[in-house]
């Protein structure tokens, strides 16, 4: 196989234009309505502090975050990979969407530890993870990530085509970008062994339980509370180490000289499509917030309810003379006192 220089090698992703725009698209819907409203339920239904309640708060902001960069990956895919805003907003958007997915993680790494640590009934979770030290964790996370961000974006400023954004850049000239993002990848591998090993301790001793004492009043229980433990760590799985085994990969190609441009155009397609999968993550959060949070869905049924019933109520008094009684919500959805969210 002959080998073109990188200087001379053109990336075509002309095939992958398309559906980008569209996934993307999609993405920035569903992600945008499912964390802003996740956000409204954390902030107005949950008054309670907990250390979990303040992880998923800033969860759900960081996926808010990314996912309003998406529309200019839609605008820019939609145009034929041609950037036609200013390459500082090229900088930015990259780096907003890059900065808070890396905070995501974090974040779902930390409620990990938290269940395990409340699993095990820890003496130190009173400690490291009581409200305020959560507070003080994502103030921790959130300046360090804002740093970072800005440093980048004043220090990443390249030459080359002002048309191109989000494209393959050669490193080798500039190995402490390629050296940051191998420390990234790290540390994604690292939140990713807390996670199997807490949730993968909290689904096998709850599985374990329920078979050895199929009789205890909670084995059904703990047998559904296992199975979603394992759930989550096989969404974060699909989501995200596809784009970080890619990764690795990726820059070590970015810093060697020799790489044949079949190999970089290999690469960057594969990139493109397990970072859909990544972006893709900024949807399910919410949906596991749905899926495995009883009093999310107690709020949102009682919101379904409300409207239905507003509904049929403004029907019978339009169809009748006389005003009818309106249902009993709570009678259909009975009030509940916050609980702690336990994802």
């Amino acid at each position: 196989m002959s080998k073109i220089p990188q200087e001379n090698c053109q990336t075509d992703n002309t095939s992958l234009q398309v559906p980008l725009a569209i996934f993307y698209a999609l993405f920035f819907l569903f992600g945008l309505s499912g964390n802003l409203l996740a956000l409204w339920v954390f902030l107005r239904v949950h008054p309670k502090k907990n250390s979990v309640r303040i992880f998923l708060i800033n969860l759900a902001l960081a996926d808010l975050l990314l996912v309003i960069c998406l529309p200019f990956r839609v605008v820019y895919h939609s145009n034929s990979d041609r950037w036609v805003l200013p390459p500082l907003l090229c900088r930015i958007v990259g780096i907003v969407f890059y900065v808070n997915m890396y905070i995501s993680i974090v974040l779902l790494g930390l409620i990990s530890v938290d269940r395990y640590l409340k699993f095990q009934r820890s003496s130190c979770r009173k400690l490291f993870l009581h409200s305020r030290w959560s507070v003080l964790l994502c103030a921790v996370i959130w300046a360090v990530a804002l740093t970072c961000g800005v440093c980048l974006i004043f220090l990443n400023a390249e030459r080359g085509e002002s048309q191109k954004c989000f494209q393959y850049k050669k490193m080798y000239d500039s190995k402490w970008k390629a050296y940051l993002n191998f420390a990234t990848v790290g540390m994604f591998w690292l939140v990713y062994g807390a996670l199997v090993i807490s949730y993968g301790k909290i689904g096998l001793k709850l599985l374990t339980t329920s078979k050895d004492k199929p009789d205890f009043p909670n084995a059904a229980k703990y047998n559904k509370t296992a199975w979603k433990s394992f759930f989550v760590l096989l969404l974060f799985t699909i989501c995200f180490v596809p784009y970080h085994s890619v990764r690795i990969f990726y820059i070590m190609s970015q810093l060697a000289k020799d790489t044949s441009c079949e190999w970089i155009n290999v690469l960057d397609k594969t990139n493109e499509v397990v970072l859909l999968l990544s972006a893709f993550n900024s949807c399910l959060d919410p949906v596991m917030y749905f899926l495995f949070c009883s009093s999310i869905r107690k709020v949102m049924l009682k919101i379904i309810c409300n409207s239905f019933c507003q509904q049929n109520a403004r029907r019978l008094i339009s169809s009748t003379d006389t005003p009818q009684e309106l249902p009993n919500i709570s009678a259909v959805v009975p009030m509940t006192n916050a609980q702690d969210v336990k994802p």
